[in-house]
């Protein structure tokens, strides 16, 4: 009876796995993209991926870009095609048309397995539901009173490194230089902290190099690093639900990192609710005292026009507790607990890979430095206002041209939901010569959108476009005016309704890091600026090419020495 059963199930896997192939193929074959240009495939299997995964930045596609025009297709998987565009009007519609272009499925598993079902996963109108939630809580008001807690850490973080500064001092190398200080490490653990303390009042503390590390520190790395791990297993368990039922290492430690992450989101949870209702109840009393008509106090509640909380998820709970918030719209508690890894994720390494990039440019360019940091001591204080901070314009650009040449993610993926005209820009010709003043994209095509390559697009930004210069948002080009992003007319945080909810938060921590450090410190690489690669495993990471092995650690090595002023 096993066996026939079995052999049953082994059938219908096999019959099912045909259906897929055949359907695969035929899709392949009549796909209309195949009538674009684009760059010959290198693998029957890859296609043009291993190519575009050994590539450094956007190089290749910039390349590809010069060779075949703004609108082209490259090959994925057994020579499926898909859609690669730079055209800004054809951008456009796709970010804005957020329910006809989704995440795959692919993609969507594998954040899932870092972040959840958040905000950062779902689609369409669960999507619409958590974001509304959401908004207030990373609205500017909010992101002004998270300051002083971006400032208290960025100050904890200037102490320590001066420290570790003072030791490298006394451990010379021989070309007499002080030993160098991996960065990285350094910044991850001060925004690490700074989103526990800001995103659900939870300390970290992994600053405290003393102490041994939090459960939820632990889960989140385990979960973080298991799941950068490339594994065949992994890819089929993207491609198909089926093969995600087989057991593995990896999937272990997940899990079990999940479980202890849901474990301690409850409890955080639990006690967001706490605080909310005894302010409540604490508006109530106090009302009461205030006013002798009992019936002024009966309608004492929570407004989504009065939000007042410390952390984020106090702010979410909030909102989600209001009480001219329709039940239909309210958020159940696993979709509230799905938002903390997603902050851990999105207001972590995103931030600590922003200010690692903007250190590194700033040993490349003495003058930029020196400039910014005269600008930085002219405020007399160690604690700038949210305001203060984007007061300061040289700041302000260098913040900006960080995340134009080093955008964090270097690109995203769409696929489409129904078949689709996109409009464009720019006509284009296709293989056979005929010119096309639209794109047609059929059910289940999918589109890469290379935020990076928009950034440092020539015939946007200049000739000059992968240099960084600061001084060109003194006066940004007209071209860049018609970018889809929702800030600073760059792709970095994209753009329409799936743009990055939290952009507010991660622009003024950032100010406030390089404040603190920039002040207070000189920066110099540690080895030639051309040993310095960088690779995208989620966020675009730095490492030592002459470093041995192949499997480098993402490091970037400086030599920091207090500022002594003038």
């Amino acid at each position: 009876m096993i066996s026939k059963l079995l052999v049953s199930a082994a059938l219908a896997i096999a019959g099912y796995g045909l259906w897929k192939l055949s359907a695969l193929a035929y899709y392949i074959l009549f796909s209309p993209l195949n009538k674009l240009r684009g760059p010959k495939s290198t693998s029957w299997v890859w296609g043009n991926l291993k190519d575009i995964i050994k590539a450094d930045n956007s190089v290749l596609h910039e390349q590809w870009v010069e060779e075949h025009g703004k609108t082209l297709a490259y090959k994925t998987w057994f020579g499926t095609p898909r859609l690669f565009t730079t055209d800004k009007r054809a951008l456009n519609h796709i970010l804005t048309h957020s329910a006809d272009y989704q995440k795959p499925e692919q993609v969507r598993y594998s954040l899932s397995r870092i972040l959840g079902e958040g905000v950062l996963f779902v689609e369409g109108a669960q999507h619409k539901q958590q974001r509304r939630i959401m908004n207030p809580a990373f609205g500017p008001g909010q992101i002004r009173a998270l300051t002083e807690t971006f400032n208290v850490k960025s100050l904890q973080l200037r102490d320590i490194l001066l420290n570790e500064a003072v030791k490298a001092a006394s451990n010379t190398g021989a070309d007499g230089n002080p030993a160098s200080i991996d960065i990285t490490v350094w910044l991850s653990r001060m925004t690490l902290d700074v989103i526990g303390l800001a995103g659900f009042n939870y300390d970290f503390d992994a600053l405290n190099e003393e102490d041994r590390p939090s459960e939820l520190n632990t889960a989140f790395n385990t979960m973080f690093q298991s799941s950068q791990q490339i594994t065949l297993l992994g890819i089929l368990q993207g491609w198909h639900p089926i093969f995600r039922y087989i057991p593995s290492d990896q999937s272990r430690k997940i899990a079990n990192a999940q479980k202890t992450m849901a474990r301690i989101g409850r409890k955080l949870l639990s006690d967001a609710k706490a605080v909310v209702r005894a302010d409540v109840e604490k508006n109530r009393i106090s009302a009461s005292n205030e006013k002798t008509n009992a019936q002024d106090t009966a309608g004492i509640s929570i407004e989504k026009s009065s939000l007042k909380g410390r952390d984020l998820l106090s702010l979410l709970v909030r909102a989600n507790m209001a009480t001219d918030l329709p039940d239909a719209q309210r958020l159940s508690d696993e979709d509230v607990l799905a938002q903390v890894p997603t902050f851990l994720v999105a207001g972590h390494e995103t931030t600590s890979n922003s200010v690692t990039w903007a250190l590194f440019a700033l040993t490349q360019d003495e003058e930029v430095q020196r400039k910014l940091r005269a600008e930085l001591r002219g405020l007399e204080t160690e604690n700038p206002t949210m305001d203060q901070l984007n007061a300061l314009p040289y700041l302000d650009a260098v913040v900006r041209e960080t995340l134009r040449v080093h955008a964090p993610v270097a690109s995203t993926i769409r696929i489409a939901t129904r078949d689709d005209i996109i409009p464009v820009e720019e006509g284009y010709v296709d293989r056979k010569g005929v010119r096309h003043d639209t794109i047609r994209v059929q059910k289940g095509d999918s589109m890469f959108i290379p935020i990076l390559a928009m950034n440092r697009a020539k015939d946007i930004w200049g000739e000059d476009a992968h240099e960084f210069r600061p001084e060109r948002w003194e006066s940004p080009p007209e071209a860049a005016q018609q970018i889809p992003g929702v800030w600073a007319n760059l792709m970095t945080f994209i753009g329409g309704p799936r743009a990055c909810i939290g952009y507010r938060f991660s622009l003024v921590e950032m100010k406030a890091i390089l404040f603190a450090l920039v002040r207070a410190f000189e920066f110099d690489l540690a080895v030639p600026g051309e040993d310095i690669g960088k690779r995208s495993v989620i966020v675009a990471r730095p490492f030592v090419k002459t470093d041995p092995g192949p499997n480098r650690q993402y490091r970037l090595p400086l030599i920091i020495r207090p500022h002594v002023p003038e």
